[in-house]
């Protein structure tokens, strides 16, 4: 891998690496646009041979972004992709600095103050994020990072998109045909590494009153917000669980079937972002809310991060256990679904997990 190649590597579902920039498709009113699926099809039409765009949004919906045309994309499948790069490898860096966007304690008093006004009946769920901004003593290599994080999280989308970079665990939406699914994750426990310990947590988090109910908020949302475009919509009743190297999540995979067959998968990630695994419910207040009080510029965080083609197929990822890299600074960010009931310190202990996924790929003394 060139740390400027984009990259989208889908675990077992392969994936593809890409090259330069063959066009851009600018998207001034970001996921607001009307008409947003079927100006881009349109654009990538006219490009002919297979054309596909692709772009890590910011979480803002408001915000105005750019999608880009790769001159080259190689698929990969089962670890395969193109020739390596001929290039001299650069040295990683092996000093770090760590500095939070807010100190502990700070934090912890502002999800206080979030369940405070979640009993006041504000909102039912709002998502708090904080930073952590990582100084290295050399420019980071995006290409190293993203080899350690295919490695370390294989079943998640190892993502790399103008320096941002990140294995998102999370299926914001996808659209082949007329097949639509979405996987929303909702609800976190710590793995320990011992299966035994490992088993009785999924077990105890399956059993949470307090996670199951914040899950369903997101998938009723995900639902609710399919239901317009879609023939049929298949629910379940109840999550599952998805492993992974550091935690647990309760998820549930939700699959469709179009009403029109001309629906791009951008209509759909315009009418799902933010879904409440990311924002909250109701989604306005939550939003407003966070607006007020969470003191950080989300940036590209927890936006949709993917592609489209031609037709209206793609897949979009939800932009988490990620970071924006800029040379030898890197800031990772990492979000915590609030609730009644909530404990601070359990969801810094949370955050701390979510960061550490980053964390593992890009600091290494």
């Amino acid at each position: 891998l060139r740390d400027d190649d984009f990259v989208m590597l889908g675990g077992r579902d392969g994936g593809f690496v890409a090259s330069g920039e063959r066009a851009r498709i600018d998207l001034p009113a970001g996921l607001t646009e009307h008409g947003l699926g079927e100006r881009v099809g349109n654009e990538l039409a006219a490009l002919g041979d297979g054309a596909i765009a692709l772009g890590a949004l910011p979480f803002n919906r408001f915000v105005g972004t750019t999608l880009v045309v790769p001159h080259q994309v190689w698929l990969a499948a089962d670890g395969v992709g193109p020739d390596a790069a001929d290039i001299e490898p650069a040295l990683s860096p092996d000093g770090f600095t760590l500095t939070p966007s807010l100190s502990h304690p700070d934090w912890c008093d502002l999800v206080a103050d979030a369940t405070d006004a979640i009993a006041r009946g504000e909102f039912e769920k709002v998502v708090l994020a904080r930073a952590v901004e990582v100084m290295a003593n050399r420019p980071i290599v995006v290409s190293d990072v993203l080899r350690r994080l295919h490695n370390l999280y294989p079943s998640c989308t190892t993502f790399s998109i103008d320096g941002f970079v990140g294995a998102s665990p999370e299926l914001l939406v996808s659209r082949h045909g007329k097949k639509v699914v979405s996987y929303p994750l909702a609800g976190t426990t710590a793995r320990v590494g011992d299966p035994d310990a490992d088993a009785a947590a999924a077990d105890a988090l399956l059993a949470s009153d307090k996670d199951r109910s914040e899950h369903r908020l997101t998938v009723d949302g995900v639902a609710q917000a399919l239901q317009p475009w879609c023939a049929t919509l298949d629910v379940p009743t109840g999550p599952g669980v998805v492993a992974l190297r550091n935690v647990t999540h309760l998820g549930t995979r939700i699959r469709g079937e179009l009403r029109d067959p001309s629906t791009s998968v951008l209509d759909l990630v315009a009418a799902l972002h933010p879904t409440a695994a990311v924002g909250g419910m109701p989604n306005e207040a939550a939003l407003h809310w966070l607006a007020q009080h969470e003191r950080l510029d989300r940036g590209r965080y927890a936006g949709p991060v993917g592609w489209v083609d031609a037709a209206g197929n793609g897949e979009w990822w939800v932009g988490i256990r990620c970071a924006e890299v800029d040379d030898n600074r890197a800031v990772l960010r990492a979000g915590c679904g609030i609730v009644a009931g909530s404990e601070p310190m359990a969801e810094l202990m949370e955050s701390q997990l979510k960061l550490q996924a980053l964390l593992a790929a890009l600091v290494r003394p």
